[in-house]
């Protein structure tokens, strides 16, 4: 085993080892906090980077560890791993600042960013996972450290949201878990492989692959919000900022949302979903959480609730893209799994900003806001332009291939589904940037700390949302550059740089 083979062990250990340090450290200890969080976040990002050239240069990357007899734990680094743990160690480095500045006088912070970080521990996990059964362990986990993230405030609304949230994702952990088994009673051991694996089976056995199938969607798609499984989000918009961004940006809707594209391309292999005709039915529930999540989003008044339904809907693009039939849909459903996870965190983290400056937690409050907050203001006003599709920002081009994508393959209601989303998307965003720019205050602000006259806002809760929506801006503009997600989105699917 060569060195670059124990890359993954070693990416995880970055978010593990702190975790655990963290725990042990007194609520005064913030210096040393700091600089644990902050050096687990950096080295992640450094074993990343090589990771990626090692890739590059086209070296098989895998771990594996055998649990018992049948039962190995993979680790692999393939191209849409890479993707995915590119973007969690992203965002963790961002989010992990914002938190710091966002939780500077709050009690149990120890606690807070020791559960922080394994959450992101077992988003590695999920992102780097080689089989079934690896990632059926961390999705698992992923349920378990983000529950106390949840309830971190500890009143009876947090408890309650922690609650609701815990018995959605046990209850697809449930039907997860029988869905792997039953699968790997069939086919044997699960390694995911791009061409699928359950093509070789018997036609005897198709009945019972279409069943396991909308039971492995089932439990993924509880994270991933589809409708009807989707109500713990909202309710758990009760939890601080930079967790509601770390559920919606990097660790939990995205999770479902991956191994459901893992499901599709890796397990059972998209020719052979489409022989079973699970593609279009897929597809058809996707865009009616599309529709679904924006038409809620325009009756929510609270600002953070009106995002969360909008994760509802962008999430499922991923979703939409992966399960319409051809390479350029793909690309754009893979590609929005980066695109949204940048707009969305801007804007959780602009809500955040909003909320402990001003104190401004509705929509309805935030008349004029652009003029106190003007650099707060510019970077939200950037993503939700991205999230309503406005060229050059990169919710676009993600739009535009999962539509071409469409187009190329006979299903002309894709676009459609996808005209009237982002319809839907400017009715509840534009009249945010209407009125936070234009409007005139009404009434007085009264936040929750005083910050020094020279910023707006503390400079560890602004910094971060300028960097995520410059990405928005920058990812759009240079999306053909080598070094887009966009560009990588395509090697993964067309193999081609």
């Amino acid at each position: 085993m060569t060195w670059y083979n124990w890359l993954p062990l070693l990416i995880l250990g970055t978010s593990l080892v702190p975790a655990v340090w963290i725990f042990f450290l007194r609520e005064e200890s913030y210096r040393t906090r700091t600089a644990v969080n902050l050096g687990g976040a950096v080295l992640k990002l450094v074993l990343v980077a090589l990771l990626f050239a090692e890739v590059r240069q086209g070296h098989e990357i895998v771990f594996e560890y055998q649990l018992m007899p049948k039962l190995t734990m993979k680790f692999q680094a393939d191209p849409l791993s890479l993707l995915f743990v590119s973007l969690s160690a992203l965002l963790w480095l961002l989010t992990t600042i914002y938190a710091i500045g966002y939780l500077e006088e709050s009690p149990n912070r120890s606690r807070f960013f020791g559960f922080f970080s394994l959450c992101v521990s077992t988003t590695v996990g999920i992102a780097m996972a080689g089989n079934l059964i690896t990632l059926l362990i961390f999705y698992e986990l992923l349920s378990l450290t983000t529950y106390p993230l949840v309830i971190h405030r500890g009143n009876a609304k947090s408890l309650q949201a922690g609650w609701i949230y815990l018995a959605f994702t046990m209850f697809g952990g449930a039907v997860l878990l029988v869905g792997v088994i039953w699968l790997q009673s069939l086919g044997g051991a699960i390694d995911f492989r791009a061409t699928g694996i359950l093509g070789e089976l018997p036609e005897a056995s198709y009945v019972r692959l279409q069943v396991i199938f909308w039971m492995l969607i089932l439990g993924f798609g509880v994270k991933a919000a589809l409708v009807p499984l989707h109500g713990w989000l909202p309710v758990a918009m009760v939890a601080p900022a930079p967790v509601s961004a770390l559920l919606h940006a990097v660790a939990v809707v995205k999770a479902g949302a991956f191994g459901i594209v893992r499901v599709i391309y890796d397990v059972y292999g998209i020719e052979f979903s489409r022989t079973l005709g699970l593609l279009t039915p897929l597809a058809v529930l996707a865009s009616v959480t599309i529709v679904y999540g924006s038409v809620r989003a325009l009756y929510q008044d609270d600002l953070k609730k009106r995002l969360a339904f909008s994760t509802i809907s962008q999430v499922s693009y991923i979703i939409l893209g992966s399960a319409v039939f051809g390479p350029l849909a793909t690309i754009g459903g893979i590609v929005h799994l980066v695109h949204q996870g940048v707009m969305k965190i801007t804007l959780f983290f602009c809500a955040g900003n909003f909320a402990e400056t001003l104190g401004i937690h509705k929509v309805s409050e935030m008349s004029g806001v652009g003029r106190r907050m003007p650099v707060t203001m510019a970077a939200f006003t950037l993503g939700a332009l991205g999230m309503i599709g406005v060229p050059p920002l990169a919710g676009f081009f993600s739009k535009w291939y999962i539509g071409m994508g469409g187009v190329e393959n006979g299903q002309y209601w894709v676009p459609g589904v996808l005209v009237i989303s982002s319809i839907l998307n400017a009715a509840y965003f534009l009249p945010i940037l209407y009125t936070g720019w234009f409007g005139r205050q009404d009434h007085e602000w009264h936040g929750h700390r005083s910050f020094p006259a020279r910023f707006e806002t503390s400079l560890s809760l602004l910094a971060p949302a300028l960097v995520t929506a410059a990405l928005s801006l920058l990812f759009g503009v240079f999306a053909a550059s080598p070094f887009s997600p966009l560009y990588w989105a395509r090697f993964i699917m067309l193999g081609e740089y």
